[in-house]
């Protein structure tokens, strides 16, 4: 867990804030949102044996990315800043027909603007930054807990991403691997509608001569991080391997890892983020 006495959450409206706080209530933390910066003292001298995580937005009352930053420093608090793709915002807005606080009565679009204007000093600032672009409810309940657990119940998780380059790159990637070097199944007719989980893939691609070496290789080069990182107290890494469309080489490279890492007992998470259900 976090060390510092006091936890900041703070974003982008719409981006998962109120998700992050959820999550951390659920993991033991007393939880307080839109909380306004000058009742931090009297706040923290109340006795408590729950670590504090507090809400502070745009929405706050006084709020100012200058007093934030102060109290962060001041208070020596972690800062935690939830951002997202301004599409995505704006296609969140729409879908729940929500005003934005910085738009009651103008397009969602020139409020998302505004605050972004407004935030970008914090991100800068953030201890944490976490997009949810990509991640669902579930995933974001994940970030928040391999980061903020409590000690005895921390250990280091690799997530293993696939995708595919045409997509983009996982922007959540510590270490991201290309492997569009590799024989690509798509061009044999009997494998192009299955996927790296099917065995004939795998069968196809560990024929490729290059799969074993590179394997191997890579498999060497991550472990000895992987104690570098627990030893560092780093809670989570996520290597992402990609190829031309996230659906063969990326995603039977991803379970090979996924069985490896397993004997070693480190635990996984895996998503196949562009591979067809």
């Amino acid at each position: 867990m976090i060390k510092n006495k006091l936890l900041i959450i703070t974003g982008l409206s719409g981006a998962g804030m109120s998700s992050a706080l959820k999550a951390l209530e659920d993991n033991g933390y007393e939880v307080l949102d839109n909380f306004p910066l000058s009742l931090i003292d009297d706040l923290l001298k109340e006795k408590s044996n729950k670590p504090l995580a507090i809400g502070v937005d745009s929405r706050t009352r006084n709020f100012s990315t200058a007093k934030l930053k102060k109290a962060v420093k001041e208070y020596q608090a972690y800062l935690v800043f939830v951002t997202c793709k301004h599409s995505i915002l704006q296609k969140r807005y729409t879908e729940t027909r929500r005003k934005h606080p910085l738009a009651k009565d103008r397009p969602v679009s020139d409020g998302i603007a505004k605050e972004v204007e407004m935030m970008d000093p914090l991100v800068e600032a953030a201890d944490l930054v976490i997009d949810t672009t990509e991640l669902n409810i579930h995933d974001m309940r994940r970030t928040i807990e391999e980061n903020f657990a409590h000690k005895d119940a921390q250990r280091l998780t690799v997530s293993l991403v696939s995708f595919g380059f045409r997509n983009g790159v996982p922007r959540e990637a510590d270490i991201v691997m290309d492997v569009r070097f590799l024989k690509n199944p798509h061009w044999d007719k009997k494998l192009k509608p299955l996927t790296g989980q099917s065995k004939e893939v795998g069968d196809y691609i560990n024929t490729d001569e290059s799969f074993a070496p590179f394997i191997e290789n890579f498999q060497s080069l991550i472990e000895p991080l992987l104690e570098r990182y627990n030893h560092e107290g780093k809670s989570y890494l996520t290597i992402a391997i990609g190829c031309t469309g996230g659906k063969h080489r990326s995603v039977y490279t991803v379970e090979t890892l996924q069985k490896w890492l397993k004997k070693l007992k480190i635990k996984t998470h895996v998503k196949h983020r562009d591979m067809p259900v």
